[in-house]
């Protein structure tokens, strides 16, 4: 006898499961178009190419990801030849970072491999239902944005570079 466990209609166990497919399509659609990327990666290299320039602190932010561990992430881009990363002249503590021509050219190659992965991460919903889903996401991530142990700062200390 089948009986719905309770956990299929929490939140928490909604938003694990979808952030489990989207890795999932994303790591598939990485690899079937022969690149070796994390979304994370993605996502650092999109806010570097906006920011030429960023630190990695504020770079963390720009991205909600951890800043103790944006680090490892920095150097795997870097050590794939996507970004360089020097010193900051206004903070000798901070490492700021800007891309390569390969990483602007791999940036350029990926972007419409990760826009065109993206409705298969909201399989089954139609154009209309994925553009109410991302609104409410959105909404929902913005109200909680202060709940997480890495917040989104979407304007940093860089001066919004």
């Amino acid at each position: 006898m089948d009986r719905t466990l309770e956990i299929y209609n929490m939140a928490g166990h909604l938003i694990r499961r979808l952030n489990q497919i989207s890795t999932s399509v994303f790591h598939e659609r990485m690899k079937a178009n022969g690149f070796e990327m994390t979304s994370i990666q993605f996502a650092a290299l999109n806010a570097i190419s906006a920011h030429p320039g960023i630190d990695q602190a504020t770079l963390a932010g720009r991205i909600a990801y951890d800043r103790t561990t944006i680090g490892g992430v920095v150097d795997r881009l870097e050590s794939k030849g996507y970004i360089t990363r020097v010193v900051s002249k206004k903070d000798r503590r901070a490492r700021e970072v800007s891309l390569t021509p390969e990483g602007q050219a791999a940036l350029g190659r990926l972007t419409p491999v990760v826009r065109a992965l993206q409705p298969d991460i909201l399989a089954g919903l139609s154009e209309d239902e994925r553009a109410q889903f991302l609104a409410l996401a959105a909404k929902a991530a913005a109200a909680g944005n202060e709940q997480s142990r890495a917040p989104l700062v979407a304007s940093g200390k860089d001066g919004g570079r």
